[in-house]
């Protein structure tokens, strides 16, 4: 029922930036806080950014703090992620996540299957 479903991934060059997409069905994505995070085949997940229910204040990993940028459409229950000024480091699968930073994400247990992001020259 509840189903995260992520896009916009891709391969860009240094420096380039993507807009990853987050549909979210089966609750209403206002009322959650919602994250973004990413893993590398073998390690663990990573948080990148996250977004609170209610006046929607942001918080970011340092590692892609003024690079990022966490936002949601209400009225299309979507998350958006913008990312600039990308790095080879920001190679990774990323995945939409219903829940806060903090582990909160991660206790929620709602993850989409996520969008793969390369980043090479």
């Amino acid at each position: 029922q509840v189903q995260l479903v992520e896009s916009g991934g891709g391969l860009v060059q240094p420096g380039g930036s993507l807009r990853l997409s987050c549909a979210a069905s089966g609750f209403t994505l206002s009322s959650r806080s919602m994250s973004w995070v990413r893993q590398t085949p073998g390690k663990e997940l990573e948080w990148v950014s996250s977004i609170n229910s209610g006046r929607g204040s942001t918080s970011y990993a340092d590692s892609v703090k003024g690079r990022f940028t966490i936002s949601r459409d209400n009225a299309k229950n979507t998350l958006y992620l913008q990312m600039n000024a990308l790095e080879p480091g920001d190679k990774d699968m990323y995945s939409c996540a219903r829940g806060g930073g903090g582990g909160r994400w991660f206790k929620d247990g709602t993850w989409g299957q996520g969008t793969q992001v390369t980043v090479s020259s």
